[in-house]
């Protein structure tokens, strides 16, 4: 049996940092809850949904299927562009935020997925029968940029705690009374 060098346990995920970073606050929030991750749910859920719709339409042709998507992707589009504004905001007036490279790159993906958005609707609002060939695709395109932006502001909000509130509101972590965890820490978990 030929001798295998022995491997090192390697952690199944990244060990967490010794200490929480600093928050950012968002300039563009009403009572310290940012406006941006509040709005951007409205649009994401369009744009997403319209791939379904387009599934709707491929399979069966049926005009109902056109005109929602038509609606989904104004709806998205321009619901987008409002939600971005708020996180321009914070890109712009917040110099900590402006110093992440992540930012620019979720600001950049945002870009180009509202343009695709926007171009989507704008080719239906012109298709004769609701839906043009380009727009399942632009759909779909769009739907991957969404994903791309979505996992780049996660990490800036757990990452790099933009938009969360002061560390004083943050509250330690419960631990069930009777647990292992409990006892370990003398709590009892009260």
């Amino acid at each position: 049996m030929p001798h295998r060098p022995h491997l090192p346990d390697l952690p199944l995920a990244p060990p967490l940092p010794d200490e929480v970073p600093e928050p950012i606050r968002s300039r563009a929030a009403i009572g310290g809850h940012p406006l941006h991750p509040m709005l951007i749910h409205f649009p994401v859920a369009a744009l997403i949904g319209l791939v379904a719709v387009d599934a709707g339409w491929w399979l069966t042709g049926d005009p109902f299927w056109a005109r929602a998507g038509l609606w989904l992707a104004g709806v998205g589009a321009g619901g987008g562009w409002v939600a971005s504004a708020m996180g321009l905001v914070d890109l712009l007036t917040v110099p900590r935020i402006r110093e992440k490279i992540t930012a620019w790159c979720h600001a950049l993906i945002a870009v180009m997925m509202l343009s695709a958005a926007s171009l989507n609707w704008l080719v239906r609002l012109r298709a004769e029968d609701g839906v043009a060939l380009a727009g399942p695709w632009l759909s779909l395109l769009t739907a991957v940029l969404i994903a791309l932006a979505g996992y780049l502001g996660g990490r800036l909000v757990y990452e790099h705690a933009v938009g969360v509130h002061h560390k004083s509101r943050l509250v330690e972590p419960h631990v069930p009374p009777g647990t292992a965890a409990a006892e370990a820490d003398g709590s009892g978990g009260a």
